[in-house]
């Protein structure tokens, strides 16, 4: 009879021999064994896989050799007994490998589930365009719009991943199509960008994927951002300073004393590295004050081989800014070379779904709870809010929700309530506003001081006029007019 021991080795063995992708996890995510096909698939030893961690999530940001990020792990729903299908995916240098897969959860003696046997198709998925979705995705939607969206995410991740930097810059609306491609555009030199929108709408985040898809070494020199919201005249200027100058003695034969001696008197950065390189954001620059925006016109234009790259955001275009008063114009100029304009959240309601399941799947990739995704309800009413806080508030109610959730999803009761104060705020009709008559009103207030004088002075026409500071004839003509010259006396 054969032992344990022997009958694990025939499994392992046959299981080593299948041509197709294997692999085992545990209840807690942890990949027990993948069989060579699958660890040629990923590109990694299957020594350095065992015992790695997967989460349910498409984020590119893994390590070599790192599942985390993956995409490996199937839905929630397998892990409580649930056979499932979905897409997963293998971070290779070359790009993402995404390829359907069948996951079988696995039964113990005692009725529990001890695992999940993953069994993946051996062909990759075509390589999709920005434009189009996979025929596996469109068969998905239909079923089930959590691993629609997971499946989504897979393949804008790798599209983002092989063209430009940052995850914010998710979504398939034509104005994120232009964001894409101007945030290529202004990667490829080192002009200056102006980043255009609401608060909230990820200003930050999109010159810090131009920077990062710009300076693809890891040793180049840094982003530095500098707040002009935030920050006082004194600081921002000894700040400036410290990225502006190329040294003591040049900074003062060029007129720019002022700046140097407050950066060495107070020590407020240690820029050093900035200032032979990397980039300056200039965040809510449309905050600037104007004694500094001159200051700083003068310090880039003297300093025309400059080595750091400017870049700023704002809330409105610097041009209209400047042709309300409210900003330099020759700083607009060199500020704008390239201005990529951010729509609020509520110009693209076709991507909130997408963005949520990005949040969502950012937080199961902390390594704790694994949602799938939302309930179809909870979607429609994210879609209904309206967003004041853009992209930041649409992540912060992710999050309170995935905290929230107590099952496979988050479902309509996890959303925080005032999503549905909102929502039952819009839907009572607005009274329309009241004209106010001044006229009207002012007539009345006069009709009645007038009455009021003539009570006084007992019909006395005289009497009511001397009260009311008018003469007798004014008095006479008001009364006329408002009818109450019958039963007075002259």
């Amino acid at each position: 009879m054969p032992t344990a021991r022997s009958m694990t080795a025939d499994l392992t063995r046959l299981l080593a021999a299948v041509a197709v992708p294997v692999y085992l996890l545990d209840p807690e995510r942890r990949l027990l064994y993948c069989n060579p096909a699958c660890a040629d698939w990923l590109g990694v030893p299957a020594e350095e896989l065992a015992g790695q961690t997967v989460g349910y999530h498409s984020s590119p940001a893994a390590e070599a050799g790192s599942l985390t990020a993956g995409g490996l792990c199937p839905p929630p729903e397998a892990f409580s007994g649930c056979r499932t299908s979905a897409i997963v995916a293998a971070l290779r240098d070359a790009g993402v490998r995404r390829r359907r897969a069948e996951f079988l959860p696995l039964a113990d003696d005692a009725g529990g589930w001890c695992g999940v046997l993953a069994v993946v198709e051996p062909v990759d998925l075509p390589v999709e365009e920005e434009a189009s979705r996979s025929a596996a995705t469109d068969a998905i939607v239909s079923t089930d719009e959590s691993l629609a969206l997971h499946a989504r995410l897979q393949q804008l991740h790798a599209e983002i991943r092989r063209h430009a930097a940052g995850d914010r810059l998710l979504g398939e609306s034509a104005a994120m199509a232009r964001v894409r491609a101007q945030v290529r555009l202004a990667a490829a030199g080192r002009p200056s960008v102006l980043v255009v929108g609401p608060r909230g709408s990820g200003r930050q985040h999109v010159a810090r994927a131009i920077h990062y898809e710009a300076e693809a070494d890891p040793a180049a020199p840094g982003l530095v951002p500098l707040s002009c919201l935030a920050l006082g005249t004194e600081l921002l200027r000894s700040t400036l300073a410290a990225l502006l100058r190329d040294g003591p003695e040049r900074s003062s034969a060029r007129g720019l004393s002022p700046f140097a001696e407050s950066s060495e008197q107070k020590g407020t950065v240690p820029l050093s590295t900035a200032s032979a390189g990397g980039t300056l954001l200039l965040t809510d620059v449309d905050e600037l004050p104007l004694e500094l925006q001159s200051e700083l016109v003068e310090a880039l234009s003297r300093r025309g081989g400059l080595s750091l790259r400017i870049m700023a955001t704002s809330q409105l275009p610097l041009d209209e800014a400047a042709a309300a008063g409210q900003f330099r114009l020759d700083l607009a100029c060199l500020l704008s070379t390239i201005v990529i304009r951010l729509p609020p959240l509520t110009e693209r309601p076709g991507d909130i779904p997408l963005l949520a399941q990005m949040f969502l799947e950012e937080l199961n990739a902390e390594g704790g709870r694994q949602l799938r995704g939302f309930a179809p309800e909870a979607l429609d009413q994210l879609a209904a809010y309206s967003w004041p806080g853009n992209i930041d508030e649409l992540a912060g109610i992710v999050r309170q929700s995935h905290a929230k959730a107590e099952g496979p999803e988050i479902s309509l009761t996890d959303l925080p309530q005032r999503i549905f104060l909102a929502a039952a705020a819009a839907r009572q009709p607005r009274r329309a506003a009241q004209p106010i008559a001044l006229a009207d009103v002012l007539a009345g207030i006069e009709r009645q001081l007038i009455q009021r004088a003539l009570e006084l002075a007992k019909g006395n026409k005289a009497k009511a006029a001397r009260l009311l500071g008018l003469t007798r004839p004014r008095l006479y003509r008001r009364m006329v007019q408002m009818g109450l010259e019958a039963g007075t006396k002259k």
